[in-house]
């Protein structure tokens, strides 16, 4: 294996674990899940505190302020693979006083029991793929539970967990406003201090996307999808939520700590199949993946210790260009100053200041002496604004 040298405890790092595996595939799902008759748990357990010792020791040292546990669905991992991973972390890093550890889960595997054992195991903050509280939309999802579930399944995270969160999907085929308010209106009762409020896209490769090229249903026109994202950012708002990302809205204290990292450009390690990760490595930025297949990433990690497919060493041009990619989605934007010292470029310095103007004048882009943003219009026609900016970026001179 490599060795890298080590870096000073004040760089922050996460970590991403992936675990594959659901109990059925949703029709609208294009993440990296599968479904298995049965999972040699211990197999599992070993493989990835074998590669967690891989990434550990390519970044010993370092400070490392959140976990997050993604899938698939982690909530039906055995809680004892979750404890002994969570153990180990301090094998590697210097842990952050106030490390965040997020575990996804569905409400349909969700038992309080095994939520004690988790929290036990160290996660201290959950994240439930409710998805709709209303049972028409759940049956449309392909979702196993059902309405009541759904509630069940949040009032017992917020009873063991200071800080939760819990996704819905909206702009559904013939969902009205009246709909959507009075199921944002339940939400809100249940919400304690994070909701992940997406719009549904239909991804290729889905059961949905044949579907809606065959024409089994329609979505709601962009000019009602603004609406309906209108409605969505005004009323949380009124329940101290602030959208600080695209589909994220949180009270002051709850934003998502491990995604900020993502969106922030700053660097994460990762295991488990399909895994991603971005980290500097002697000084060097890389885009790590692993191993897509389950079972392919298992043999690997038994043969080499690790499931990477690909170790791939980013240019300059390339992280600028994920970074906007990335900053762009946060409600606050690029801070220009850590941009600067990110990348040793200002970004003043890159960006087109023709097309910069343009799209001030659309009102869809704004800036100050500290951040460069999307504004609130903007962020409804994000993929398109950061395409502009991206393919008229400049190449980089260095900062002096």
């Amino acid at each position: 294996m490599e060795s890298h040298q080590p870096f000073p405890h004040k760089k922050e790092l996460g970590l991403y674990i992936h675990w594959p595996f659901c109990e059925s595939k949703c029709p609208y799902c294009d993440f990296n899940s599968h479904v298995r008759k049965s999972i040699d748990e211990a197999a599992w357990e070993q493989a990835l505190l074998q590669e967690l010792s891989y990434v550990g020791q390519q970044t010993k040292g370092r400070l490392l302020t959140s976990v997050f546990f993604g899938g698939g669905t982690p909530s039906l991992m055995p809680a004892r693979t979750v404890q002994k991973l969570l153990e180990a972390l301090g094998t590697y890093w210097t842990l952050d006083p106030n490390l965040e550890i997020t575990l996804e889960g569905n409400p349909n595997s969700i038992e309080v029991s095994k939520y004690r054992d988790f929290k036990t195991a160290g996660i201290n903050r959950v994240s439930v793929g409710i998805q709709s509280l209303r049972q028409d939309s759940l049956t449309f999802l392909g979702r196993l539970h059902n309405a009541t579930e759904a509630k069940r399944a949040l009032e017992i995270t917020s009873t063991l967990f200071d800080r939760s969160s819990f996704d819905l999907i909206y702009a559904l085929p013939n969902q009205t406003a009246e709909q959507w308010q009075k199921e944002l209106e339940e939400a809100l009762e249940f919400a304690r201090g994070h909701l992940s409020l997406y719009q549904l896209i239909i991804e290729p490769g889905t059961a949905f996307y044949t579907r809606y090229q065959r024409g089994d249903f329609k979505l709601p026109s962009e000019e009602k999808s603004a609406d309906l994202y209108d409605l969505t950012r005004d009323r949380v708002g009124q329940q101290g939520y602030e959208d600080y990302e695209v589909s994220n809205y949180a009270q002051a204290g709850h934003e998502c700590r491990h995604n900020l990292l993502y969106w922030q450009y700053k660097d994460y390690v990762c295991i488990g199949p399909g895994a991603h990760g971005r980290v500097l490595l002697d000084g060097k930025k890389h885009a790590i993946k692993n191993y897509k297949a389950p079972e392919t990433w298992l043999k690997k990690v038994k043969e080499h210790g690790h499931g990477q497919e690909t170790s791939d060493l980013l240019t300059s041009n390339d992280q600028l260009i994920e970074h906007l990619l990335m900053g762009l989605r946060l409600k606050a934007g690029i801070h220009k100053e850590s941009f600067d010292k990110m990348h040793g470029v200002s970004l003043d310095s890159i960006l087109d200041p023709q097309k910069v103007t343009f799209l001030k004048g659309l009102g869809f882009i704004d800036e100050n002496e500290r951040h460069f943003q999307v504004t609130s219009s903007g962020l409804l026609r994000l993929n398109t604004i950061t395409s502009e900016l991206v393919t008229t970026l400049k190449s980089p001179s260095k900062s002096v």
